[in-house]
């Protein structure tokens, strides 16, 4: 068991502030567990309905009737089985002196759960829940993280035989009834081909015509069944950033697979041995490192892009935060070296500074801006964004 300090604190923070907090992230990645060991570490009366348990959900057919006695901290799990709670929520929070406050958990990401969320606009503020981090599971621990990804039953299962077996499990469950239950009703012998093409794309530049030929359908339908998987949090797209500048740049996302885990289930790669001879290793370590840049300086999904021309300059990851302009290049390599490639995104974008997070052992200082930080002294070098 790994104590998630961090989240409790947010939550903590969080519910202090808001009537009502939505932790939303990918089935199985730990937000039950999550909100079962925070309410016991409260000091006040807590309730807890998980609506995937037939005897909870009968008892909140009447939602507003059963909830309006409640006090304290009322937890609600799998919120997106029963849309029509949001409206009790709306009414209970709108009381003069609430004496309750909401947690709700949720599969689906905001825009998928907006439908039935829009009458809390106001009132709900959303955090996700990933898996496991490097910051939980220390940073020594972390081509273990790499290779079996952030769910906690992957990350934790005692083999590697076993880990795989959970995730390829996940993956079947994923798609044969996860995805149905949020309403997203593409046959499951279609987004398992479908996921398996984004998995050999990983790290790549959305391409809707060359899918579409590969399935004979339209544009349109690959970007249904993209918007699902990316609404279920299962794969995460990088837009794309677009300067005032003489250069052609790209103006399509880059898709990765959420969790590195199932990544690597996918292109059935077991060990990190399987992964070091397959040529999907740079992509991969790309987006996991991107991952955990992400978690680490708590960077919000719309401060993040990417930046590519069609001359060949290109930057991994564009973080705009405020006037604050960073950028960070991803190397699979021990002796990075500053190439044509960043002289360009540094004067192009005109960054702040940019840093190459590479596979050595030391941080240095490259050129003027451009610094060499080791992932191994990623959580120690890699300050908060200022």
């Amino acid at each position: 068991m790994i104590e998630r300090l961090k989240e409790h604190e947010t939550l903590r923070r969080l519910i202090a502030r808001h009537p009502v907090v939505g932790i939303i992230g990918a089935r199985q990645v730990g937000k039950t567990t999550l909100a079962r060991s925070f309410v016991r570490t409260t000091h006040e009366p807590y309730s807890f309905f998980d609506l995937e348990n037939s005897e909870d959900l009968a008892r909140l057919s009447d939602p507003l009737f059963t909830l309006k006695k409640l006090k304290g901290l009322i937890v609600i799990d799998e919120v997106q089985r029963l849309p029509g709670i949001f409206s009790a929520l709306r009414v209970l929070v709108d009381r003069p002196r609430p004496s309750a406050r909401f947690l709700v958990l949720g599969s689906a990401s905001p825009k998928l759960l907006r439908q039935s969320s829009e009458t809390l606009a106001g009132r709900i503020f959303y955090h996700e829940v990933t898996g496991f981090g490097v910051d939980e599971v220390g940073i020594g621990n972390h081509e273990r993280l790499w290779v079996r990804g952030g769910f906690p039953r992957s990350y934790l299962d005692r083999t590697a035989d076993g880990s795989l077996e959970w995730r390829q499990e996940f993956i079947t469950t994923f798609l044969e009834r996860d995805l149905p239950q949020l309403g997203i009703a593409f046959p499951a012998i279609t987004m398992r081909r479908f996921w398996n093409m984004l998995a050999h794309c990983h790290g790549q530049i959305w391409n809707s015509s060359e899918f579409g030929r590969a399935f004979g359908v339209a544009d349109t339908t690959v970007r249904r069944y993209l918007d699902a998987l990316v609404a279920a949090m299962v794969i995460r797209t990088l837009q794309p950033w677009h300067e005032n500048i003489t250069k052609r740049q790209v103006k399509s996302p880059k898709i990765y697979l959420s969790d590195s885990g199932l990544l690597h289930a996918l292109l059935n790669m077991t060990t990190l041995h399987d992964l070091e001879g397959h040529p999907k290793i740079g992509a991969s370590w790309e987006g996991f490192v991107i991952n955990q840049i992400i978690r680490h300086l708590r960077i919000r999904a719309e401060e993040c892009y990417f930046w590519a021309t069609h001359a060949g300059s290109e930057l991994d990851l564009l973080v705009i935060r405020g006037n604050r302009r960073l950028g960070f290049e991803i190397k699979r390599s021990s002796s990075p070296q500053p190439t044509p490639s960043i002289r360009h995104a540094m004067a192009d974008l005109k960054l702040n500074r940019l840093n190459i997070i590479h596979a050595g052992d030391e941080t240095f200082e490259m050129t003027k801006g451009v610094r060499a930080v080791a992932f191994c002294r990623l959580l120690e070098d890699l300050g908060p964004i200022r």
